[in-house]
């Protein structure tokens, strides 16, 4: 009798991301057109809000086409893997309160001690789909795409992984509810890990491939990167991963840093009934679009990076500073008796800062005499 309301739970929640990624592209080519000083899609529908329709629809009817010389199978495999991994992390997502005292509807598969775990390795399997797309694609644009995100999906995994070890430390737990519960009524831990933070939201973006890391796309000098030989759905399905997988960072970010559901002086753990869940799963949903217009506003802001300059803040900076988090972290989480104060968390923050500050001063040096050896050459 559990399967029937579990199936029409996964129903409605994979429904509901065709959805909200459709409306996404909507709301990036808004935000893209106000940034630019430009109108946007406004003309079917009011203010064009059924142009995702349109455009779905004329991409169902597009003629497919597979090139001569690619690997079918391969050809037709990447995409797919590029909607099933980013899809079935939902799968442990907390979208509202769980626990003793409240329903688990709000979470496919409750209770799931290794939730954060879970995410992360079905998500370092997307590499894959980009990878074999572009050799499949027996385009060398396309290769070139593949190699470059192979180096740059794999080496941001890295302080992706390392910078959450320290909210483990705090919540003493891999399950995302209690993660949430860890910060419910009291202070989130973007106030204890604000570097970890900023190192997480850094290697997704890398990990998304969004701008400033579009390097596997990068349409100036690799035509499409990866994907140049997709056309209709199948590239859409390229595009619903990346959209999908900002859905899911976006809701990573608040559950592990701002305390997902919670919200100081509007909801606590102690209120219950339906407004209460209403409000709580609002109030997640709330930080999470608030995370993907962050994400769009660095898209339409900031230059692309170039290749080296992309592998030297991962390597030369982000994964010594989380290394130097995590050990901090650690230190202060024993010394505290895993109850550690913003107070014990600040020297230990501020020692990070400079320390980043320092290499990010090395960096721009090194990056200078680049540019002057470039500009000889």
């Amino acid at each position: 009798m559990e399967t029937f309301p579990k199936l029409v739970q996964i129903l409605v929640v994979v429904g509901a991301l065709q959805v909200t990624v459709a409306y996404l592209i909507y709301m990036e080519r808004k935000i893209s057109a106000y940034i630019q000083g430009r109108i946007g899609p406004n003309r079917v529908g009011w203010h064009g809000l059924l142009q995702p329709i349109a455009d779905g629809v004329k991409l169902i009817l597009k003629e497919d086409l597979i090139p001569s010389g690619a690997n079918k199978g391969i050809f037709l495999l990447a995409p797919a893997i590029a909607v099933f991994t980013t899809t079935i992390a939902f799968a442990v997502v907390p979208f509202g309160p769980t626990g003793p005292y409240d329903s688990n509807s709000f979470v496919i598969a409750p209770r799931l001690d290794i939730g954060i775990l879970y995410v992360f390795a079905i998500g370092s399997l997307a590499v894959y789909a980009v990878i074999l797309g572009g050799w499949a694609s027996n385009n060398k644009y396309s290769f070139l795409g593949a190699m470059r995100s192979a180096a740059q999906m794999i080496s941001y995994e890295i302080p992706l992984g390392l910078s959450i070890i320290g909210v483990i430390l705090m919540a003493r737990s891999l399950n995302l509810e209690r993660i949430i519960d860890g910060q419910a009524d009291k202070v989130w831990y973007i106030f204890y890990q604000p570097i970890a933070f900023l190192l997480f939201f850094t290697s997704a973006l890398a990990e998304s491939n969004r701008m400033p890391f579009d390097l596997p796309e990068c349409e100036q000098e690799l035509i499409g990167g990866y994907h140049t030989e997709y056309g209709a759905m199948k590239w859409a399905m390229f595009f619903l991963g990346e959209y999908t997988h900002m859905i899911t960072v976006s809701l990573l970010t608040a559950i592990l840093f701002f305390g997902g559901w919670d919200l100081p002086w509007v909801v606590s753990s102690e209120t219950k009934g339906f407004f209460a869940a209403t409000t709580k799963v609002s109030i997640l949903l709330g930080k999470m679009f608030f995370g993907i217009f962050v994400m769009m506003w660095i898209r339409w802001t900031l230059p692309r990076f170039r290749f080296d300059q992309v592998m030297d803040l991962a390597w030369k900076m982000m994964i010594p500073l989380a290394l130097g988090n995590l050990l901090i972290t650690a230190v202060t989480v024993h010394l505290a008796d895993g109850v550690p104060t913003l107070w014990l968390m600040l020297p230990g923050n501020f020692l990070l800062v400079a320390v980043g500050a320092i290499i990010l001063w090395g960096l721009k040096r090194n990056d200078i005499n680049v540019g002057n050896r470039l500009e000889k050459f």
